[in-house]
């Protein structure tokens, strides 16, 4: 996973989960009382079966522990990351103009946080991004092998990326070494 400093950020963009709601929604209350970004984006809808959208169950725990909803913004229809990522500038542009977002602080899964960072890039190219990468294994990353479902979402991406790039629906990430392709066949 590439390393982005974490720095404050014009905007928080929080890609929205159902595993380790609770982890992600204090370790981004935790970013905004350490002033880390002044609106919060999240994306989210109603995936896994689930009725209630990702963003407003984010939403609601975030205002519970004390996150203002004049902050949020709240993209409830996306249901992938470039959906992530392309409704969710669509949401925000009604609420204020892009052209006013300089930075962009990503906070989501540690597993994907490369395929949302290079989600970023492919279609909000020229944003200055930091990154905040939730880790909700109870184990430290360099551990992930050891874990069976942290190994499993690790090789699940593995997997995937080679396969959006492909698609056209990632861009690889300026400065940093491109992502392995796999072998044909694989």
């Amino acid at each position: 996973m590439p390393v982005l400093p974490l720095r404050p950020a014009s905007l928080g963009f929080l890609f929205g989960t159902r595993h380790g709601v609770e982890e992600f929604c204090r370790e981004t209350h935790a970013l905004w009382q350490r002033g880390m970004f002044e609106r919060l984006l999240v994306s989210g809808g109603a995936t896994a079966g689930e009725a209630r959208p990702e963003a407003l169950v984010i939403a609601e725990r975030l205002v519970a522990l004390g996150v203002p909803a004049s902050i949020l913004i709240l993209e409830p229809d996306a249901t992938n990351t470039g959906e992530n990522v392309i409704f969710g500038r669509r949401k925000l542009a009604e609420v204020m103009d892009l052209a006013q977002v300089e930075s962009v602080l990503v906070i989501g899964k540690v597993c994907p946080m490369r395929r949302y960072l290079m989600t970023l890039a492919r279609h909000w190219p020229g944003v200055e991004v930091s990154a905040c990468a939730i880790n909700y294994f109870g184990m430290p990353v360099e551990r992930w092998h050891e874990h069976d479902e942290f190994r499993a979402r690790v090789l699940s991406e593995f997997h995937k990326i080679p396969h959006y790039l492909e698609q056209g629906f990632l861009r690889e990430l300026d400065g940093h070494p491109r992502y392995p392709m796999l072998a044909a066949g694989s």
